[in-house]
């Protein structure tokens, strides 16, 4: 295979890990040749390929999602149901997004608390004077 480099030199070109690449070709988003002796052989290509997964990664889309989605990013045009699937995927990151923001909120009315217990939210103040005022805020 002329032109083609081995796994090593395409983690460091490419600014991953072996370990990721051989992920990558574990969930089929990779397809390296393979020597005789069973070296993986990448094509200069390839480098390129693992921008546009890396991409795809950063982008919040799973191997299953990316595997569905690069057959069109090779054929230069959307396979059918793959714009579905992006929008799909969309809805799902927002709906992570609104549950994670709702996680933040309790959280901050957590150390609200800690900082400035109160009877109604803690058992062991009830029947307590209040404590004197402190310092506001988290």
């Amino acid at each position: 295979m002329s032109g083609s480099m081995r796994i090593g030199v395409l983690a460091e070109r490419a600014g991953v890990s072996t370990r990721a690449l051989r992920y990558y070709e574990e969930q089929g988003l990779l397809s390296p040749e393979r020597t005789p002796s069973g070296q993986r052989l990448y094509p200069e290509d390839a480098v390129e390929r693992v921008e546009i997964i890396r991409g795809f990664y950063a982008a919040g889309l799973n191997s299953a999602t990316i595997a569905a989605i690069l057959p069109s990013v090779d054929a230069g045009r959307a396979e059918p149901g793959v714009l579905e699937r992006l929008r799909t995927e969309r809805t799902r990151i927002f709906a992570s997004i609104a549950e994670l923001q709702e996680a933040g909120r309790r959280l901050d009315q957590v150390i609200r608390l800690t900082v400035h217990p109160d009877p109604e939210h803690c058992p062991a103040l009830r029947g307590q004077e209040p404590a004197a005022a402190g310092p506001a805020g988290p």
